[in-house]
């Protein structure tokens, strides 16, 4: 079986979760690791037996053995990348958010209907065991319609102070709230029309991080719905788990609650500490990770793969950015505003 050529652009954290997937699954290969950091490149590289290294995407994108290419940079740098592989006739894999203002967006859908390019966005939730299951039922019919939901997904200030370098330039709505907004979108079948949105800060910016600490918002659906969101990422580090995530969702005929920050099934307790170890988003067997934040990525190189269109398309990464900068334009008239596709 031909291997899909990947090259991976970005060779930070989340770069490290799609080195391990295309090194480890059957159907690809990584090819090519690019980073503006040499050093944080040839690790990388190194790590994962990749024969070529760039510090820059456009020499990369000249290779006729990668077919496809992850885009793992920091949010707000998708744009120029995207645009420079569709016109390479590159599929790309972009991790979310897509884009983060509407002159790109426009651009991005632009430039993927003139290539005719797939381009999935990694929102790799809708591979999450849990929301799957949810997700059936309320497909089913089996909790009736849908009337409201609430979901709040948040960080501790590890990832803003120490994870991320580039937090002061970014917003925890790009950051998580992407996948949450997602995540609703997906549980409900429906989109959102209107939201109303208030933040506030300090928490981040007495430590020279001078973006908001939390959003809370609601959102309005076309079919009526109703739903409560929480973003922040300032939890305090003694957290046993890195993300808070919690999610009810209510029809008129039965509801959902789901506990996603941590799973019931194993408890842990050694020497100083506790915890529950993760058995969703990517546990060790064998010498591999696996998890749902592998299979997102995986069904990326099937499609590319087998000539087929991924489950999540351009239209729903613009989508989420529209929803984003509306809640960003909420929270700062502090009036509710109307998400225009």
């Amino acid at each position: 079986m031909e291997q899909v050529g990947i090259g991976l652009i970005g060779a930070g954290t989340w770069g490290g979760v799609h080195a391990q997937t295309y090194t480890n699954y059957h159907r690809s290969a990584l090819l090519a690791v690019c980073d503006q950091n040499e050093e944080r490149a040839q690790r990388m590289a190194t790590l994962y037996g990749v024969r070529h290294v760039y510090t820059n995407h456009r020499e990369m994108l000249l290779n006729p053995d990668i077919r496809a290419v992850a885009v793992a940079t920091p949010d707000f740098a998708h744009r120029e990348i995207i645009e420079e592989a569709a016109r390479a006739g590159k599929d790309i894999l972009v991790e979310k958010p897509l884009a983060t203002t509407h002159e790109d967006l426009a651009r991005i859908a632009e430039v993927i209907a003139a290539t005719g390019v797939r381009l999935m966005v990694d929102f790799h939730c809708r591979w999450s065991p849990p929301l799957v299951v949810a997700r059936n039922d309320i497909e089913s019919g089996h909790l009736g319609k849908i009337v409201s939901a609430y979901l709040r997904l948040n960080n501790t200030l590890f990832v803003p102070t120490k994870m991320l370098s580039w937090s002061k330039t970014s917003s925890i709505l790009w950051f998580l709230g992407s996948h949450a907004i997602d995540t609703l979108r997906y549980l409900m079948g429906d989109e959102i029309t209107r939201v109303f949105s208030v933040s506030s800060a300090g928490v981040l910016s007495a430590r020279g991080i001078d973006v908001p600490d939390i959003y809370q918002t609601i959102l309005e659906f076309r079919q009526g719905g109703i739903a409560m969101l929480e973003n922040h990422w300032i939890m305090p580090d003694s957290s046993p788990q890195l993300n808070d995530f919690k999610v009810n969702i209510l029809g008129s005929e039965g509801m959902f609650n789901l506990d996603l920050t941590h799973n019931q099934m194993i408890e842990r307790y050694l020497a100083g500490t506790s915890d529950r170890p993760d058995v969703l988003d990517s546990p060790l067997i064998r010498g591999r990770h696996v998890g749902f934040i592998h299979e997102s990525i995986k069904h990326f190189v099937d499609c590319v793969a087998d000539g087929k269109q991924p489950a999540v398309t351009v239209e729903d990464g613009i989508r989420v950015s529209k929803v984003i900068l509306a809640i960003m334009e909420s929270a700062k008239t502090r009036e509710p505003v109307e998400v225009t596709y």
